[in-house]
């Protein structure tokens, strides 16, 4: 197969058509994907979904059965895993129990053949980015997991690679550290400049880390884009479903205008403010987030330009709801058994409104709130 190498800044990484084949299983299926200089690009979807295979194959412990990966222009077929001018960081951080945190991060470098003053130099340096070098002399097991994180980070960047591969870079934090540690890493990979390629199947990680993001399924891309694009404009039921809480209502496209259509689903009709690619009678499904839903006990007034006549309205009975703290979210049990999930910021601490469970009460949208699903 035939590629034309380029120095393009855009093109830093090119993934050109690439297939990894198991035995007629095909882990990674015919992917393509240019990833910019400094960028930070998250691959996204759940296990067996083909995300860490094709990272492997970037960090050559894979090699493609088609296709052609280029850094920087070089094409690296055949290049050693370590003559690559990349670095991969594993979930497991994989750091040598036995060494101090300065010697696991001078590691590369003296594999390299740095001199001593060079490598002094380095690891200092590296210690000092990521806020560590108070601790240089104490073993792995005397740090916790979130500074033994930034070891492994300090480590992966001390040779000075052009890339940055993650697997599940924060999968071994708990939670609200994992929370605290994504910017912190962001800031870290920003600064070095390094181009950074992670898998997630946290597609909170992933919208918070990620410049761009490739979302998986079966080997292939089902949508590529900043976390914004895929949230609020995803291309699939499945992108949508995946990406952030979401309610999907199937239906008809009952009136088809350029400027905007009509859905008839089982509930309720949606009046959407935008045309879309489709005609009358097309089974259609309409996406609408949480956090899009107003509710209450009577039916809210339309605003400016939102329709009247009941459509982008409907009724039910409060099953359940989970108060977050700076959210509760509502589970609507409407008239066709399906349960509408509302979220609703707690701006104040106590209403005298405040709806409970078993309440009747209304869900409304605005017209710009959908997105229409074809696939």
């Amino acid at each position: 197969m035939s590629s034309t190498p380029t120095n393009d800044p855009s093109k830093f990484l090119q993934i050109r058509n690439v297939t990894k084949d198991f035995s007629g299983y095909k882990a990674v299926n015919d992917v393509t994907l240019d990833v910019a200089k400094g960028e930070i690009f998250a691959l996204l979807g759940s296990s067996g979904c083909g995300k860490s295979t094709l990272l492997r194959m970037l960090a050559r412990f894979e090699t493609p059965t088609s296709g052609q990966i280029l850094l920087n222009g070089q094409d690296l077929e055949g290049m050693p895993a370590y003559e690559c001018p990349m670095n991969m960081m594993f979930q497991s951080y994989a750091l040598f129990p036995h060494m101090t945190v300065w010697d696991n991060v001078a590691f590369g470098p003296r594999r390299a053949g740095m001199s001593k003053d060079e490598v002094a130099t380095r690891v200092e340096e590296m210690l000092k980015l990521v806020q560590l070098g108070k601790f240089a002399k104490r073993k792995p097991h005397q740090l916790s997991g979130g500074q033994q994180q930034r070891v492994a980070l300090a480590r992966s960047l001390a040779r000075k690679p052009q890339l940055l591969l993650l697997d599940e870079p924060l999968g071994a934090l708990d939670k609200k550290l994992r929370e605290e540690t994504q910017i912190e890493l962001v800031n870290i990979i920003e600064n070095v400049g390094v181009t950074c390629v992670m898998v997630t199947h946290d597609q909170e990680e992933a919208m918070t880390m990620a410049s761009r993001i490739a979302v998986m399924s079966e080997g292939r891309f089902l949508q590529v884009g900043a976390p914004s694009d895929i949230y609020e404009t995803p291309a699939t039921r499945f992108v949508a479903d995946f990406i952030g809480n979401v309610n999907l209502m199937d239906g008809t496209l009952t009136d088809d205008h350029p400027d905007h259509v009509v859905i008839e689903c089982a509930d309720c009709k949606h009046y959407v403010g935008h045309g879309i690619t489709g005609s009358e009678g097309m089974a259609v499904t309409v996406a609408l987030r949480p956090e899009k839903i107003r509710i209450g006990r009577q039916p809210l007034p339309p605003s400016d330009g939102e329709p009247t006549g009941g459509l982008n309205r409907v009724k039910g009975t409060i099953k359940d709801m989970s108060y977050f703290g700076s959210f509760t979210v509502y589970h609507l049990a409407l008239a066709s058994g399906q349960i509408l999930k509302i979220s609703e910021s707690n701006t104040h601490r106590h209403r005298d409104d405040e709806l409970t469970w078993g309440d009747t009460a209304w869900a409304s949208w605005s017209p710009m709130a959908h997105v229409v699903l074809t696939a």
